[in-house]
């Protein structure tokens, strides 16, 4: 008998907007199943129909079965003790203050008895490592921390199916890899279902028992790994563009054999596609001649929140040239979303000067008038209407600049619904549309491509590229190192409360061991800095065309 089964469930939102069709899918008992597609392809609708505490309001029909019971039939009690799930922004889930606190919340819940919980609590402490802050305030813990105690305090109910929507999205890479390795452990080792939707599959695809792939609200392809990526290849689907790095490369530089779908997978087959050193192993730098005049200075910035807390910013200092793309990496809690804080105002610095086109942001008048905006990490922050089109219209009256600029943020279907209705991806969207109209010269992005998929990235970075060919600075803190190598002019470490260092992309990422992208750590034993997909194939062609 199947774990879990959905039969022909459809759900359309208040608004009229459909987000499930027909959807029919069938999980096994310890099944490790991603869930993959577009921003609004109903991924996150799906998941939230698998818990009737989270279901959305709205018009439904089909059915859903657990363990060949109907879902509604199960009490609320005995859904919380089978069904765990983990929410894409962990600050949406903790209820509590204090760590410990967290990890009995559910226990307490389900009403153990003192002697189990304290047993679970300490059990789950030690599996995940988090002893050392069993005694910590909630609040002082970092966003890979957070979302660590999250998967704890689920995994101490003992659940038999662990439901995970986006669960990365706000870890640094690391944080990522070792939530994601840790996720694996959990499905092998004590035998839990786990469903996953993630549009950074590099650390999932390849683990995954099966890849299920939805577009339009239906379920489009269901497979295993490899077969999902040869078949999305061989059909010329365009979702074949969020597949990992090792397959990208392996069918765009026309290797033949099995398709690799690990970086060591991938490793091992470029070392057979060159026994030798090749001709070429290296491309061009990219172009990024530094323009004389500075959009933002940061000289010896420090802040802290409190008179006797720790600095946070410990000293900051950089220089942004007008016109370009200037990332910012880092660890969570390193300061980065502090950093843009006080480049707005937000945040005063006791010591320090910050100068937005030459003037002192403390003199600057009008300063989110046609000068500054920013982008938060948070888009719901920025909501207030009942519609996504009420919140645009509360920056401007200009119906031409609105309809163009929710045409270049491909929100125009979405204009009608409200805000909170809308998928992570679609919400980010929405609020960069909403901070564009403010026409900024100078834009601060935190976290802009958190819940946006693959496809729309590519969108994306045409739309600052846009903004850019207009003059527009945008400086932009992200975790997100694949976007950064491609489309980033220069990127800048920050670490410790200061950017220690800041270089081209190639060169940047060329150089990191671990802060680095998949493609690089694929290719590094054969080519100098190929730092994307993108460069490795047209290496790989490169060197193919000169072989004779």
């Amino acid at each position: 008998m199947a774990q879990i089964e959905i039969q022909n469930l459809t759900f359309s939102y208040p608004s009229g907007r459909s987000a499930l069709s027909d959807v029919n899918l069938t999980i096994h008992r310890g099944e490790y199943v991603v869930l993959w597609g577009k921003s609004g392809s109903g991924k996150t609708t799906l998941l939230r129909h698998l818990k009737t505490v989270l279901t959305p309001y709205g018009k439904r029909s089909g059915e859903i079965l657990l363990d060949g019971v109907p879902l509604t039939e199960l009490s609320q009690r005995e859904q919380a003790g089978k069904i765990g799930f983990v929410m894409q922004n962990p600050d949406d889930q903790i209820v509590t203050d204090k760590v410990w606190h967290e990890l009995a919340f559910g226990l307490e819940s389900l009403g153990c008895d003192q002697k189990t919980m304290r047993a679970r609590v300490a059990e789950m402490a030690c599996y995940f490592g988090i002893q050392d802050w069993f005694h910590r305030d909630v609040a002082n813990l970092s966003g890979g921390q957070k979302q660590l105690l999250n998967l704890a305090s689920i995994m101490a109910m003992q659940p038999e199916v662990l439901i995970l929507d986006e669960p990365t999205s706000q870890l640094d890479p690391i944080a990522a890899s070792d939530f994601l390795n840790t996720l694996r452990k959990i499905n092998t080792e004590l035998g839990t279902t786990v469903i996953i939707t993630e549009h950074r599959i590099e650390d999932i695809f390849p683990y995954a028992d099966r890849a299920v792939m939805m577009d339009g609200g239906r379920v489009i392809a269901d497979d295993a790994p490899r077969a999902t990526a040869e078949h999305l290849w061989s059909s010329g689907s365009g979702m074949f563009s969020a597949m990992p790095t090792p397959v990208r490369v392996f069918y765009g530089a026309g290797g033949t054999g099995e398709c690799p779908l690990t970086v060591r997978e991938g490793r091992n087959w470029l070392s057979r596609a060159f026994p030798e050193p090749p001709k070429h192993t290296a491309l061009p730098e990219r172009g990024n001649a530094e323009p004389a005049e500075c959009a933002l200075s940061m000289k010896e910035v420090w802040f802290r929140y409190e008179k006797d807390s720790p600095d946070v910013l410990r000293g900051v200092t950089a220089e942004v040239p007008r016109g370009c793309l200037y990332a910012i990496v880092g660890g969570n809690g390193a300061g980065k979303s502090t950093m843009l804080k006080a480049v707005c105002g937000t945040c005063r610095p006791y010591r320090g000067k910050i100068r937005v086109f030459g003037r002192p942001v403390e003199k600057t008048p009008n300063l989110f008038q046609g000068c500054l905006a920013m982008l938060p990490q948070d888009p719901k922050s920025l909501f207030v209407g009942k519609t996504v089109l009420e919140d645009l219209r509360e920056m401007t009256r200009d119906e031409e600049l609105l309809a163009k600029t929710a045409a270049l943020c491909q929100i125009t279907p979405l204009l009608q619904s409200h805000p909170y209705d809308l998928s992570g991806g679609e919400q980010q969207r929405a609020a960069l549309a909403k901070v564009l109209l403010t026409q900024p010269k100078l834009l601060l992005l935190d976290e802009p491509t958190k819940g946006i998929d693959c496809f729309f990235k590519e969108t994306f970075a045409g739309i600052l590229a846009k903004l850019k060919a207009e003059g527009i600075t945008i400086v932009m803190v992200s975790h997100d190192v694949e976007f950064c190598a491609r489309y980033a002019d220069w990127v800048s470490m920050f670490f410790d409360g200061q950017i220690l260092t800041t270089d081209t992309p190639r060169r940047f990422f060329g150089a990191n061991s671990f802060y680095t992208t998949a493609a690089n750590r694929m290719s590094r034993h054969v080519f100098q800095n190929a730092v994307t997909a993108e460069d490795v194939i047209a290496l790989c062609r490169k060197n193919r065309e000169d072989t004779p």
